[in-house]
């Protein structure tokens, strides 16, 4: 995956590719982020890398714990299970309000952001899915027109996109989530409101149920972000020269000169 930026938004950037990266599985929960190996795989410096680092931080993305610096926090099920309460939430209600007020532009950017995942899943293509995934609910709280729901979920976004990589990994996932988001879209474009929130609703309890089963058959070996035993940071690659130590004279062969 290549990480490095050009001059131009500097700031900007190196917070895409490093969300990106995360999101990817570049990164994995639990690995350390070694700056001065960032600063060479971006190619910028490294009060920039700080920055960016602060940003992530801020999205949840990057746990900075005292004497050991930046790593990918490890998400427990407890915290995940939380995230997809607080989601059922929101984007039942975001769905509710998208069936009563979304403009038919509204509509055919979600058809077209439907149909668009349905090739991604045809094609197998993860990438596709989650930006395809991203589009659908993007234009869906547009069309509820709620702001604060949508700058809460714009909060845990990253967090959110995190887990669907995680349950659509899951073998025929991505097909029932296809189905469930077609429910959502014809319950909306009906103007269904009760059915669009039970459609929304019910596609994050799959989704959650899909998560699960990743956490357990991976579970992480401690909470908040510890470092994993046995793990290789996939930041820390780079080869660390070794300093020649001078070799010091064994203690009997400067007796025996001596004498």
């Amino acid at each position: 995956m290549e990480l490095r930026v050009s001059i131009d938004t500097v700031q900007k950037q190196a917070v895409e590719k490093l969300r990106a990266g995360i999101l990817a599985g570049v990164f994995q929960p639990g690995d350390r982020l070694i700056e001065a190996d960032l600063c060479r795989r971006l190619g910028i410096s490294r009060p920039s890398v700080r920055e960016a680092l602060r940003s992530l931080e801020a999205e949840g993305l990057v746990l900075i714990v005292p004497n050991r610096g930046p790593q990918i926090p490890v998400l427990t099920w407890q915290q995940a299970e939380e995230i997809y309460q607080v989601r059922a939430l929101l984007e039942g209600e975001s769905a509710a309000l998208c069936a009563i007020r979304a403009t038919p532009t509204h509509i055919e950017s979600m058809r077209a952001a439907l149909s668009e995942f349905e090739k991604a899943v045809k094609r197998g293509d993860s990438a596709r899915r989650l930006s395809a995934t991203a589009e659908f609910y993007r234009f869906m709280q547009l069309g509820g027109g709620n702001g604060l729901i949508d700058a809460l979920l714009q909060r845990l976004l990253a967090r959110i996109n995190f887990l669907r990589a995680q349950s659509m990994s899951r073998a025929g996932r991505a097909k029932h989530s296809f189905k469930e988001m077609r429910a959502i879209f014809e319950a909306i474009a009906k103007q269904d409101k009760e059915g669009a929130r039970r459609a929304a609703e019910q596609h994050v309890r799959n989704a959650a149920a899909a998560a699960k089963e990743s956490f357990d058959i991976t579970p992480p070996a401690e909470a908040n972000g510890t470092m994993r035993t046995g793990t290789k940071a996939a930041v820390a690659k780079t080869p660390v020269a070794k300093t020649p130590v001078a070799k010091t004279p064994n203690t009997r062969a400067k007796r025996k000169q001596r004498a």
